[in-house]
């Protein structure tokens, strides 16, 4: 048995017995399990409130999660490479809009590419054979894609904001692009910073001889990850969500407003840039509808109950479960977000259209251009799709 000085290495060893005897069938000598249950009550009264050790029934994240995420990279890779290059092939004209989105694909396409470990680790009943680094990376890659997709999609609704309320406003057209490639730094140099300590709490253990890559913290550490879990859920997430639910208010009212373009021309100029800003309104809605509410809230749950003391093994299995369940959902953004693109893109679906005779045919009486009387597009309209 080790010696006294490794009091948490003991402890935590003995919260895997009740997955050996479950798993395996094996039951420790009396003597040895004596030794450290003593062991295990002296760390637990000096260290945390005591709490039932819990096996977790996860048998269905073994079928789901390789099945979701291998979808995700078979989509998410091809759409993510192919909004990089057709924004990098504009790059001279880029609009502050499509820098935003650039920067929101590169954020996807690591992601995206990390997602075959966690096929394999998930597929192989959480085998996790890559190292500890590799771990870390993968978890730090998983919550800065999230995060980083948050911060980059508020940047383009506060973008869609003030080109439709503030379409005069002096001090959002003398930044122009330069600022936006400096805000998109200053949001990466944000995201790091907020996962930064993913690195230190995410780690491998030991169970069912088996290791395993946890996704935020090893067990024993639950009450040390719990400020950090709620300030970085509080920070990426419950701020940004407000900030893009009160401009899209905002722009909503404006919108259903009969006399919502004045200043401007109410032909095909005005109709094209409801549509547009619609059309963003709801793909972003969509987006954290789906991908990071549900997400963010189960963790938050789960983070609760994990540490609350002597919460019932159904009830943290219950919560373990549903948040692990919206998991996928989290990383289904990486597919949503090349859609957005599309969506919100017309110059971008136009050439798709030209490039694809067969999708031309399908779809170009669906997605033709408004053009004015004269039949060419308004010089005007050019400009209000530049800024916006």
């Amino acid at each position: 048995m080790p010696t006294t000085t490794h009091l948490s290495t003991e402890s935590s060893f003995l919260g895997l017995l009740p997955f050996s005897s479950f798993y395996l069938g094996l039951e420790l000598e009396p003597t040895v399990s004596s030794a450290l249950e003593g062991l295990a009550f002296v760390d637990s009264n000096v260290s945390r409130p005591s709490s039932p050790r819990c096996t977790y029934k996860e048998d269905f994240k073994r079928i789901l999660l390789p099945a979701v995420y291998s979808l995700v990279f078979l989509i998410g890779l091809p759409l993510n490479s192919a909004v990089i290059l057709k924004i990098w092939r504009l790059r001279p004209n880029l609009s502050r809009n499509n820098i935003y989105m650039l920067n929101l694909a590169m954020a996807d396409f690591l992601y995206v590419m990390s997602l075959p470990l966690l096929i394999y680790n998930y597929a192989s009943h959480d085998y996790w054979p890559f190292g500890e680094l590799a771990c870390k990376m993968v978890r730090f890659q998983f919550y800065s894609n999230m995060h980083g997709s948050i911060f980059f999609l508020t940047c383009i609704s506060l973008q869609r904001y003030v080109g439709i309320c503030h379409p005069l406003a002096s001090w959002h057209k003398e930044g122009g692009r330069r600022l936006a490639w400096i805000v998109c730094f200053g949001v990466w140099l944000v995201v790091a910073i907020l996962c930064a300590p993913t690195f230190h709490f995410a780690a491998t253990g030991t169970q069912r001889n088996r290791t395993v890559c946890y996704d935020m913290s090893r067990p024993d550490r639950s009450l040390d990850y719990y400020p950090y879990g709620m300030a970085l859920t509080c920070l990426g997430f419950v701020l940004p969500f407000l900030a893009v639910t009160a401009c899209y208010c905002r722009m909503a009212l404006l919108l259903c407003r009969p006399a919502a373009y004045q200043g401007v021309s109410r032909s095909a100029v005005a109709s094209e840039k409801r549509d547009k800003a619609v059309r963003m309104i709801v793909v972003v809605v969509v987006v954290f509808a789906v991908s990071f509410l549900p997400f963010h809230l189960t963790k938050t749950l789960y983070l609760l109950v994990r540490t609350l003391p002597g919460a019932p093994c159904a009830t943290r299995n219950l919560f373990s479960v549903v948040y692990k369940c919206t998991r996928p959902f989290a990383s289904m953004n990486s597919v949503l977000d090349p859609i957005l693109f599309y969506f919100t893109q017309p110059r971008y679906r136009q050439s798709t259209l030209r490039s694809d005779p067969r999708t031309r045919d399908s779809l170009a009486p669906l997605l033709q251009t408004r053009r004015d009387p004269g039949g060419m597009e308004s010089e005007h309209h050019d400009d209000i799709r530049r800024e916006i």
